[in-house]
């Protein structure tokens, strides 16, 4: 049974972070949804900027923190090890619906395209951004990143293993391509308003933080073995370093 409950855990977790993947698609893109990044400014723009800016850090802390092998060490004295990952999973999708649900429009224009030509390039750029990040995921081992795996085998009664280090396709040219979609799915948009820049801002600001956090796990975790995959492979631009086919992609065999 009380396997049997720690699937239905992760599984709900999956669901709930892959409902709020479907709605950033539409709250950021503004798409489809009832409320987006872009709606109409209800609150003084001070205000606005103060509980965006708390939205954000929040988000960001427990990215990073519960990212952290001494919170996940923490966490897991209390929980079963299978549900560290899905817990995780969990809050940052809650975190993230917090933000749709809180967010304050603030007005202001800072660059409109217009041509048709103009918003049919940024739109597939902004969708391309998005099936980067999912294609990624899938790359490294998908269901692993978001915590089905772990529950899965617990409910298996099988022991969880890391994944292999391995350098699949678009991690040969990046270490971290799934960085490089959020890039493309923050950044592309016909329309940028003053909350869009806040939101572009802060979030590629922590992502950047955020991969250097990354590292420091995975050299600790790897060793040498990524200190040379991070030498000859560049970060998020494709052409800066050279290229192999050796060592491992970032998140390859850590989840977070």
């Amino acid at each position: 049974m009380k396997r049997a409950l720690v699937f239905l855990y992760g599984s709900i977790s999956y669901l709930i972070f892959f409902g709020s993947f479907l709605y950033a698609i539409g709250f950021i893109g503004n798409l489809f949804v009832p409320k987006s990044i872009d709606s109409a400014a209800a609150a003084p723009f001070t205000e606005a900027l103060l509980i965006n800016a708390a939205l954000l850090g929040l988000f960001a802390i427990q990215h990073s923190g519960m990212a952290r092998q001494g919170f996940k060490n923490f966490i897991t004295r209390f929980i079963p090890e299978p549900m560290e990952r899905s817990t995780y999973v969990l809050i940052s999708s809650l975190l993230l619906i917090l933000l749709f649900w809180q967010w304050r429009p603030m007005g202001g224009v800072i660059w409109n395209v217009e041509s048709t030509f103009g918003v049919v390039v940024l739109y597939s750029l902004f969708f391309f951004g998005w099936l980067l990040v999912l294609v990624s995921t899938f790359l490294i081992n998908h269901f692993d990143l978001f915590g089905l795996r772990q529950v899965f085998l617990y409910l298996r009664k099988k022991d969880y293993t890391p994944l292999k280090f391995k350098v699949p396709f678009l991690y040969k040219f990046v270490r971290h391509p799934l960085y490089v979609g959020w890039f493309f799915a923050f950044w592309a948009t016909p329309t940028m308003t003053v909350a869009h820049l806040v939101f572009a801002i802060a979030t590629s600001v922590y992502i950047l933080i955020a991969i250097q956090l990354e590292e420091k796990d995975l050299i600790t975790f790897h060793g040498k073995k990524y200190e040379n995959y991070r030498e000859e492979v560049p970060m998020l631009i494709p052409g800066l370093k050279k290229k192999n086919t050796k060592g491992t992609p970032a998140g390859a065999a850590t989840a977070k």
